[in-house]
């Protein structure tokens, strides 16, 4: 699948930290969240289109390995990839570094799935064809 990282920045606030000044570990999904999401809009992907046409990305699993503590101010560098793709579902693959520190590693499962009308129900589905590129599915 596709080895090319692509690359996002964000700064540690003190509301992400505890009193020691070390980031509360939910944080890391957060960035995760935020390294994907960023990933797709740097190849002209927008999330929202697609909720548009009453699809989801559900997260199924979620899996962080913690190496060292990010700090308050630190400047984080969320590499993310796709690791694997198919028209059901989608695994990202993520590293958080601080300068040459590695702060952890993680991956996210994700089901593609129908939103029903009233936005109560989801169903398994494909992603529709025209998002697929994006994300290395043929």
């Amino acid at each position: 699948m596709n080895q090319h990282y692509r690359e996002t920045r964000v700064r540690v606030r003190y509301a992400e930290t505890d009193q020691m000044g070390v980031v509360y570990h939910a944080n890391y999904l957060v960035w995760m969240e935020i390294g994907r999401t960023e990933y797709g809009k740097s190849d002209g992907f927008f999330y929202r289109e697609l909720e548009k046409e009453g699809i989801v990305i559900t997260v199924v699993e979620a899996s962080v390995r913690y190496a060292q503590a990010a700090r308050y101010d630190d400047e984080v560098l969320i590499r993310t990839r796709v690791a694997e793709a198919s028209s059901r579902m989608i695994t990202f693959a993520y590293e958080l570094l601080a300068g040459e520190r590695k702060l952890a590693t993680g991956t996210t499962k994700h089901l593609f799935c129908a939103l029903s009308e009233d936005k109560r129900e989801l169903r398994p589905s494909r992603l529709p064809e025209k998002y697929r590129g994006y994300f290395g599915i043929s």
